[in-house]
Order: C-alpha cells, then sequence, then structure tokens
C-alpha cells in the first residue's frame, strides 16, 4: 500500500510540475555527458567568462568578489587574480590578441555602464578603453575577426536596445553595425563559421516574458537573419559553440532554472536535446576549450541566487 501510495504521489508531482509549466529541461534527455569540476572559490552569478590561452578568466557578477578567477582545465585548478577596477554585474566578455576584454554591465542596482576594460593576463594588469557607446547591462558579447561584438542588453529603465557595436582593439575605437532585429536581454552569442548567433533572451528585463529568438549576423553583408527558434522561451542563458555545434544551457523563468541543454547546427538548422545539467542555473557563463564546455557559476532559483559550480561537457 506505501509503494502505491508513493508511486502516485511521484505520478502526481511530476503531472503536476508539467500542468504548471515548469522548466521541460529537468526531463530532457539527449547525447553528451558531464563532469563535476573544482568549485569556483566563491559563489557568484550573472558573470562573464572568456578562453585566453590554455585558461578560461571568469568575470563580474553578483556575490563573491570583483576579482577576477582564473581557471586551468588541466590542473583542475582556480587562483584569484588582479580585481577589476569597478564592481560589475551582467557584464559581457571576449578575448582577443591575448587579452581578455569586459564590456558593459550593471553597476550597484540596474544602472546600466560603459566601461570597457582590457586585462593582460602577462602582467596581471588592467587598463580602461575606449567606452561602449550605448551603456548597458545583460548583453551579448562576441569576439570574430579580431574585433570584438556587443549586442543587444537592456540600457536605462531596464528598456532593451538592438544596438549593436563593434570594438577594434588595434585602434581603440567603436562603430556601429547593423542593430539586431530582436532588442531583449539576459541573451547568448556563439560564433560558428564566420557568423555570430544571438539566442534567447527576454524583453525589458522581465523573465515573464522570455523569447525563443535565434538570430545570426552575417558580418560580410552586414544583415541579421532569422533561423529556426530555440525549443523553449528562456533568459539568463549561456552558450558555446564545439566542431561546428551551437550549446545552448540552462536558464530561468517564472517556473524556475532549467538544466536542459539543446544543440543547434547551422549547417542543417536543426535543434537537438543534450544531457541535462547537473545542476540547472541561470545567470552562469559557458566557455569552450578544447573539446570540452566548461559551464560556470549561476544561480540555482530564480532572481538572486549564487553558486560556484563549474561543471564540463563533453558532446
Amino acid at each position: 500500500m506505501k509503494r502505491k501510495r508513493a508511486a502516485g504521489l511521484l505520478a502526481w508531482t511530476l503531472v503536476a510540475a508539467l500542468a504548471a509549466g515548469a522548466p521541460s529541461g529537468a526531463l530532457a534527455a539527449g547525447q553528451g555527458r558531464w563532469e563535476k569540476r573544482a568549485s569556483m572559490p566563491g559563489k557568484r552569478s550573472e558573470v562573464a567568462a572568456a578562453v585566453v590561452g590554455n585558461k578560461i578568466y571568469l568575470a563580474g557578477g553578483f556575490g563573491d568578489s570583483n576579482h577576477l578567477l582564473e581557471y586551468d582545465p588541466k590542473s583542475n585548478r582556480w587562483r584569484r587574480r588582479a580585481p577589476l577596477p569597478r564592481m560589475v554585474h551582467h557584464p559581457g566578455a571576449a578575448s582577443v590578441g591575448g587579452r581578455l576584454y569586459v564590456v558593459g554591465g550593471y553597476r550597484g542596482g540596474w544602472g546600466p555602464i560603459d566601461y570597457v576594460f582590457e586585462y593582460d593576463p602577462k602582467t596581471d594588469h588592467w587598463r580602461g578603453r575606449a567606452p561602449l557607446p550605448t551603456p548597458r547591462g545583460a548583453l551579448a558579447v562576441a569576439a570574430l575577426n579580431g574585433k570584438i561584438h556587443a549586442i543587444g542588453g537592456a540600457g536605462a529603465g531596464r528598456q532593451n536596445t538592438g544596438a549593436h557595436e563593434i570594438y577594434d582593439p588595434a585602434a581603440n575605437a567603436w562603430s556601429s553595425r547593423a542593430p539586431l532585429p530582436t532588442p531583449r536581454d539576459h541573451i547568448a552569442a556563439a560564433v560558428v563559421g564566420g557568423k555570430i548567433y544571438v539566442l534567447g533572451g527576454r524583453i525589458d528585463g522581465s523573465y515573464a516574458r522570455n523569447l525563443k529568438a535565434n538570430e545570426v549576423y552575417d558580418p560580410a553583408a552586414n544583415r541579421w537573419s532569422a533561423l529556426p527558434p530555440l525549443p523553449e522561451a528562456r533568459s539568463g542563458i549561456a552558450a558555446a559553440a564545439v566542431n561546428g555545434i551551437i550549446y545552448v544551457f540552462g536558464g530561468e523563468s517564472v517556473f524556475g532554472t532549467y538544466a536542459r541543454v539543446d544543440a543547434f547546427d547551422p549547417r542543417t538548422r536543426a535543434w537537438s536535446p543534450r544531457a541535462p545539467m547537473p545542476t540547472a542555473r541561470h545567470g552562469l557563463a559557458a566557455a569552450a576549450l578544447g573539446k570540452q564546455i566548461y559551464v560556470l557559476s549561476g544561480g540555482p532559483t530564480p532572481g538572486g541566487s549564487y553558486s560556484g559550480d563549474n561543471e564540463a561537457f563533453t558532446p
């Protein structure tokens, strides 16, 4: 009798969760393998990360501190590096020419900033660079052909912007490009085949207004195109590409945080599920190094929550 009651309770819980619109990533299945790696030295969320050389650098966010964190996958060790010149959360990050660039974000509450900081791992030194023309946070940042693209996000009053601005580190100068067709924030970006893919997001900072948007930018034509949407609308996601496939991790909605992982193949324009993350999170970062993607930090519950999680995904 107790077993029947337990089975019935489990079935009812699953049905209720689905009826309530719980994140389906918790139930998704697919290819890929996950491995727990060394946890971060502190807990954070709403962070940014990028690869420089053979190490991963994680910057900004809520929580622990404004120290830059350096992770060496080979030794599976973290160390603190020089702190950012200013505390920021919801920034973007990319690397060009062996240096890390941290772009935009918010300071304090939700005041958008135009900060651009350059970090040299050889000297453990930061310096300020030409400011972002459109101050904003929760944007997408991607490096392509030696330049850094700052795309979308939200500015004053958490109002969305489609601004697409490109930074040339050699000239320390910004210029404008075709705006993002669907302005949104808490988005993710990945580069495949010389094009930038911008995925997911939300309207004006509200995760009750998540989107499935998937749009690609062709720099040769300075033009955006719409692609098959994400299987499930979500924001606060992370993305990275390995072997020409884009992987989208986690996120949040009014129903909770997501463990789901979706893979997009630009060649076939098709989505497919992958093995879900061991730990559902939003406001996380993803960085590809070799054949693995390291999914870092993030909040386990919607809104202000933190973690030091470090989970490696092998497609």
